[in-house]
């Protein structure tokens, strides 16, 4: 892979799809025989490790008091905001089944683009409003 790729937001976009698609079926197994809380848990746990080996491995770790109160109320937040999904993506995914959970999940596009545009300046043109659009009648589609 040339650096250009790797620099890429597009190859990490797909690549985030493509795990986050194996999350949603290896969830939908793992979840079967316990509760979807303490499945969220093990599931978090595997997720803290994993970043701390690589943050250990690729040397970027930084000094917690270099990064600001603005920074980590907005890491905080965004982490209240994982957990509370997470919680409810497995509680979902106990109860239905994972190729309509993870459509209704993937809303989420949609929310992002309406919160980007409401709360972050962000424009869209007619043609992504379009997109935007379709992944929502996709996800329906899909879920009922």
């Amino acid at each position: 892979m040339n650096s250009t790729m790797v620099s890429s937001w597009q190859l990490w976009a797909v690549l985030s799809a493509v795990f986050a698609a194996l999350t949603a079926i290896f969830a939908k197994v793992g979840v079967e025989n316990v509760n979807s809380d303490l499945a969220t848990f093990i599931r978090t746990i595997v997720v803290l490790i994993a970043l701390a080996l690589i943050v250990y491995a690729t040397g970027q770790f930084q000094n917690p008091s270099a990064i600001s109160g603005r920074t980590y109320l907005f890491l905080v937040m965004s982490g209240l905001g994982t957990g509370a999904s997470w919680l409810c993506y497995f509680r979902a995914l106990k109860l239905g089944n994972a190729g309509q959970v993870a459509p209704v999940d993937k809303m989420s596009v949609v929310l992002v683009a309406i919160f980007g545009v409401l709360f972050l300046g962000e424009q869209l043109s007619a043609l992504n409003w379009a997109g935007v659009a379709l992944i929502a009648l996709g996800a329906a589609l899909v879920a009922f």
